[in-house]
């Protein structure tokens, strides 16, 4: 669960610089405020729904698998500049933070305030780590300048326009030969007893989520992303899919 927002608003002293491009003050979305207040804007989100076993519980028993799944392509030591678009609740921040080699660097950026906030008091060691507030729609980094982007359960939590400059963004900003990595929701195999349990979930309280289930990420690339840079696996009955692009 995730978000972010765009200014260049740095909260925290980073070991290694950070490639930035200077952007004019974000205000939090709309859609944001009215759909998600509950999970991500409001003050008592933080305090619901920033438990392990919760967040852990709400992906069906599978987000220790998820992250490790994103972890396992970004390596088992990090190197070089990594950003994650979009705070999470969980401890995915911290077990990057643990694999970063020692002149590796994280950028961690949200929309939302509270989540910047709460990404701070979370992480205990914030040496090599940056926490900003930018949107992922316009991101205040230059070209090229991520080794590994990683976007963790957020895509689905976007309208679509909102979810294509997302992703343009996300590749905009990394490197040639890097990987931007996608962990989302994804149509069940029609044998799966979670590709109905999930609908009226779904629709109920994530109302952009069922384009994932109606549409590929990859019918929002842009066209210069060809077939051969993409793999994409799925899991848990194909509730939950991983797109890693290498540019």
């Amino acid at each position: 669960m995730i978000f972010e927002k765009n200014n260049l608003r740095q909260l925290d002293t980073p070991l290694t610089s950070v490639a930035t491009v200077p952007h004019a003050p974000v205000v939090v979305p709309d859609y944001l405020e009215k759909t998600y207040w509950w999970a991500y804007t409001h003050p008592n989100a933080v305090r619901v729904f920033e438990r392990q076993w919760l967040v852990n519980l709400i992906l069906w028993g599978n987000f220790s698998r998820l992250r490790d799944l994103a972890l396992q392509d970004m390596g088992e030591v990090i190197h070089g500049q990594v950003l994650q678009v979009a705070c999470v609740y969980g401890n995915l921040t911290e077990h990057i933070v643990r694999r970063l080699d020692p002149q590796a660097h994280l950028s961690v950026i949200d929309v939302a305030p509270v989540q910047i906030k709460n990404l701070h008091q979370k992480l205990t060691d914030k040496r090599q780590v940056s926490i900003l507030q930018q949107d992922a729609t316009h991101m205040g980094f230059a070209d090229a300048s991520q080794d590994c982007t990683l976007v963790f359960f957020l895509l689905h939590e976007m309208p679509v326009e909102v979810r294509r400059k997302t992703i343009a963004e996300a590749l905009r900003v990394t490197k040639p030969g890097g990987k931007v990595i996608f962990v989302d929701y994804h149509k069940p195999v029609a044998s799966s007893p979670f590709r109905y349990i999930m609908v009226p979930i779904l629709t109920t309280l994530e109302p952009f989520a069922m384009d994932l289930w109606n549409h590929d990420i990859t019918e929002w690339l842009p066209a210069s992303v060809t077939a051969d840079q993409m793999d994409k696996q799925t899991y848990f009955g194909g509730l939950y899919q991983k797109l890693v692009i290498t540019r």
